[in-house]
């Protein structure tokens, strides 16, 4: 498995400066090479590669190779992602980036764990630069090493080392966990467990109005006030997935399998014809980002996540079977429509995901198709612990 820690360099005023003009230039390389693959439509990494590296190896010559060659790579992964979103139907533009960190690999730069330094390329040769290891993930130090990128923020600078820890060795097991993720109810499990805090929701209750309100002043410092408040709730948003998705996978046993809704394109299925609070809090909720944390610290557990076709999990009775879209009374309230099964509505959609699965897997047995979609778990160069 891959997990990234996120280590603070230490670097002097003359190696803080040569770190800042070698963003600098990684910037400039990257945008130069995005320009490149939007106006002559060039996807390929290797296509780019060969319209690319010399120009540009002629423009910035401060740069080492391998770091002209991170910065095509980045540059690929946008305009592909650029393309596929035009595709779409979605209006995009050429990408540029006004601070792209620059993405070291084994050729770039070393970490030594003992004595806590990093000897990385830069504009003006390699520096050794110490470093200092935060609490939460000192049990990282030490593992191999992938790449790394660096960061500035706030006026200190960071290295994002991806790390390749060993999996756990865990025997699968037959338990199955089924998770209703929602918006007002952030998570619940097939095995009777409601997680998250409901004080978030109030959180961003509030936070809404007071945008709200920072927007109809429109003075300077009611928009500085928003510019903080954007990160502030992103970094709220992040915790709470981070707590949420622990939380969820902490709920199964080591072997055992996370069985999730497959919501991709969730904004553009659901039917909210009014801007209410239903659809202010559907089109903010990062369900992706918190199945993506469920997919990486599950793989650290040992477990299995899967996801299934979302469809009537809320209509259905997970004791009789019986779908009908007024068996669900309420926004937390079913009651069968046949057999009389009452239940808390996100609790029967849980235990309808579980059975899902289990329905895919004797399908599956039984020499048909499965109906499941598994999840990877992602490589961590984005997230931390």
């Amino acid at each position: 498995m891959q997990r990234t820690l996120r280590v603070k360099l230490t670097p002097s005023l003359a190696q803080a400066e040569l770190l800042a003009e070698t963003s600098r230039l990684f910037t400039a390389a990257f945008n130069a090479v995005c320009r490149v693959g939007w106006e002559q439509q060039i996807t390929n990494g290797v296509e780019l590669h060969h319209a690319t590296y010399y120009p540009t190896q002629a423009d910035y010559p401060a740069l080492v190779s391998d770091l002209l060659i991170q910065a095509r790579v980045k540059a690929t992964e946008a305009i592909k992602s650029a393309f596929a979103l035009q595709k779409a139907g979605h209006r995009v533009s050429l990408p540029q980036s006004d601070a792209c960190p620059p993405r070291y690999n084994v050729h770039t730069y070393r970490v030594d764990w003992a004595s806590q330094t990093v000897r990385m390329s830069t504009t003006g040769g390699r520096q050794t630069i110490r470093f200092a290891i935060p609490d939460y993930g000192a049990h990282y130090a030490g593992y191999p090493v992938d790449t790394a990128d660096l960061m500035y923020r706030n006026g200190v600078w960071w290295l994002h080392v991806v790390v390749r820890v060993p999996a756990p060795e865990v025997e699968p097991t037959d338990e199955v966990v089924g998770v209703d993720l929602g918006v007002a109810q952030p998570a619940v499990t097939s095995t009777n467990r409601f997680l998250g805090k409901p004080a978030w929701k109030a959180i961003e209750g509030r936070r809404f109005y007071l945008k709200r309100q920072l927007q109809r002043n429109g003075s300077k410092r009611a928009k500085r006030h928003l510019r903080k408040m954007r990160g502030k709730q992103a970094r709220f948003r992040r915790d709470c997935d981070h707590v949420l998705s622990k939380q969820i996978v902490q709920s199964a046993s080591p072997g055992a399998t996370i069985v999730l809704e497959n919501l991709t394109d969730i904004r553009k299925r659901t039917k909210i014809r009014k801007r209410t609070k239903t659809s202010r809090r559907v089109h903010s909720w990062s369900f992706a980002q918190i199945k993506s944390f469920i997919a990486y610290k599950a793989e650290g557990r040992g477990c299995t996540v899967v996801a299934v076709d979302p469809r009537h999990t809320s209509q259905t009775c997970s004791c009789c079977g019986h779908q009908a879209r007024n068996n669900r009374r309420s926004r937390g309230r079913f009651v069968c429509r046949v057999c009389g099964f009452e239940l808390h509505a996100d609790l029967n959609a849980a235990r309808n995901i579980a059975a899902k699965y289990h329905a895919s897997v004797a399908t599956c047995d039984a020499g048909g198709l499965p109906v499941n979609q598994p999840i990877v778990s992602f490589p961590m160069p984005r997230h931390q612990e």
